[in-house]
């Protein structure tokens, strides 16, 4: 994501702190790679321009001397970019809360509300998606369809061509939900026809939020339409989509700053669970390599269920770790994303050069493990000891598998490692966070060199 801007901006940061001192060729340069990069982003020049005037402002202000000045300008370049993106604004969800979708066609609504429900309903709420888009063909079957994906109850109508009409036939039901999402018609341009629709449809609703879906590769285009939306229906915040594919989300970014329209979510892939939470500072820090521990957390809730995450914790109270729960974690894993997406996420690993073949050969070889442990019995999984006494079971697990026989070995080599950890109280400690330094060394002498990822 604004991978240019984030080198631009890791590159401008990296030549001041190594500089000896700050000069006006320094600075031209800095402002230069800056520039370019933001309005290859697409965001407003005139933004662009301010941004290059303060930056050089407190560059050239000779009251300021030496480290104190190199300091104050890293300070200024990230503080005044976050300003462009706003500030953090979360949606509040406590007691019933219904919010009403809006966007034009293209834009990804269905299938955002389908992942805010997936968000929702994994952080404990009961939500329900209601069909209001009675105006784009197959709009209720899509609705459906990810409604499934997302394990939640859908409610639409397929020959009722009023929207009201089927918000009053299901108005009762949807009273027993903690969060309703209501999808809307959209149109290829914000017209009366529009507007009147979606402005009946809230004033029978009542919605305690109204979202605005925009596609981050509308550019500075998202300026009008954020701005038009609001005038026209006073939208509570925006979700942006497509934040994985595009270069030139600087634009809807920054547009929805100016248009003081908080920028809830961001819709980063196309999976179901591929949606976090914006927050303008956690953002900055990832473009720079700095890292996300916040999204990474919540991708890991996203993964797991409450049931799930309480079994881990009790199985690990109790030290007992057998090849099913090894099982339960690689999947998590695999719903979390890709390698890179993780590492990204890491503070202090997001700058690391790491090879891409190797993030990609750490992929491959946690899909085969997965693959092996399908192939076991129960009595396997439970019990992975009786591989070791009776070999002949890792030769048709890895024939079953399509797997190495060295695939399976490691497989168990690193099972037994994690499962030393956690009969040896290690792992409660570190649930409880009470790890204390001696035992980080400990941890670390016992283990250096022998977990594989």
């Amino acid at each position: 994501m604004l991978e240019k801007i984030g080198n631009a901006l890791k590159s401008s940061i990296k030549k001041i702190s190594n500089s000896l001192f700050v000069d006006k060729k320094l600075v031209d340069e800095i402002i230069k790679d800056i520039q370019r990069s933001l309005i290859e982003a697409d965001v407003n020049v005139q933004l662009v321009f301010e941004l290059s005037q303060k930056i050089r402002k407190l560059a050239l202000d000779e009251t300021i001397k030496g480290i104190e000045k190199k300091e104050q300008l890293i300070k200024l370049i990230h503080d005044e970019i976050q300003a462009l993106l706003g500030e953090k604004k979360e949606l509040q969800i406590s007691g019933k809360t219904k919010i009403l979708f809006l966007g034009l066609y293209g834009s990804g609504k269905t299938t955002s509300i389908a992942k805010l429900a997936f968000y929702y309903s994994k952080r404990g709420k009961k939500v329900a998606v209601l069909g209001l888009d009675t105006q784009r063909p197959a709009a209720m079957d899509q609705l459906e369809q990810m409604a499934e994906k997302a394990k939640v109850q859908a409610f639409i109508d397929k020959k009722e061509k009023n929207p009201l009409k089927i918000y009053k036939k299901y108005k009762k039901e949807l009273e027993d939900f903690d969060l309703v999402l209501i999808d809307s018609a959209g149109r290829d341009g914000l017209n009366k026809d529009l507007i009147k629709e979606i402005k009946d449809i809230e004033k029978e609703t009542k919605p305690d939020y109204r979202i605005l879906v925009m596609p981050a590769d509308i550019g500075q285009a998202a300026k009008t339409q954020a701005s038009e939306f609001q005038k026209a229906l006073s939208i509570d915040g925006v979700i942006i989509t497509r934040m994985d594919g595009t270069a030139k989300a600087g634009g809807a970014l920054t547009a929805c700053a100016e248009t003081r329209a908080p920028v809830f979510f961001i819709g980063t892939g196309e999976r179901i669970d591929e949606l976090e939470t914006f927050d303008p500072s956690s953002f900055i820090s990832r473009i720079l390599g700095m890292g996300d521990l916040n999204a990474l957390l919540e991708k890991v809730s996203s993964a797991t269920t409450e049931k799930q995450q309480k079994r881990i914790e009790e199985r690990m109270k109790e030290g007992k770790f057998t090849l099913l729960d090894l099982y339960e974690q690689l999947k998590s894993m695999n719903q979390i994303g890709s390698f890179d997406k993780l590492m990204s996420m890491i503070p202090g690993i997001g700058n690391a050069k790491i090879p891409e073949n190797v993030l990609q050969s750490q992929e491959g070889k946690v899909k085969h493990w997965k693959n092996a442990i399908d192939s076991m019995t129960e009595e396997e999984i439970e019990n992975p000891e009786i591989l070791e006494k009776q070999t002949a079971r890792i030769q048709r697990i890895s024939k079953g598998s399509g797997t190495t026989t060295g695939e399976i070995r490691e497989l168990l080599k690193q099972y037994k490692m994690i499962k030393s950890m956690m009969t040896s109280g290690m792992a409660e400690k570190a649930q409880e966070g009470g790890l204390s330094q001696k035992d980080m060394m400990k941890l670390a002498r016992k283990f250096k060199g022998k977990i594989k990822i």
